[in-house]
């Protein structure tokens, strides 16, 4: 008769166990729901680190503009500068000024021509 109970017993236990979902006969693992991240509306912080980083660049394109303006105006003074000494010179010396001013005005005009193609 103890035979026939243990028998009964597991067979019932198996039975029992297959019919549950594969989830319920683990208690180990239990299978939690996820929680589903809206992505229509960003988080605070990245929404404030979002506008710092516009307002910095923003900063830095106002900066690099003005540069570019005060570079061009020096651009202009140094072309004058570049006619006086030229038009003081004669046809067979041109002065050492001449050539440093030429090369100044060289080297300020790329600066500037990199910084309008960094925009």
């Amino acid at each position: 008769m103890t035979f026939h109970r243990l028998t009964a017993s597991v067979l019932f236990f198996v039975l029992f166990s297959a019919a549950l979902p594969s989830g319920a006969s683990s208690p180990q693992n239990p299978q939690l729901p996820t929680a589903q991240i809206p992505t229509a509306r960003p988080e605070p912080e990245d929404e404030v680190t979002r506008r710092w980083e516009h307002d910095r660049e923003k900063k830095a394109n106002e900066e690099r503009f003005q540069k570019i303006k005060d570079d061009t105006e020096k651009l202009v003074t140094l072309s004058n500068e570049l006619k006086e000494y030229v038009a003081k010179a004669n046809e067979h010396t041109l002065s050492l000024n001449v050539i440093k001013k030429a090369e100044e005005i060289e080297k300020l005009a790329k600066s500037v021509k990199d910084k309008m193609k960094a925009n």
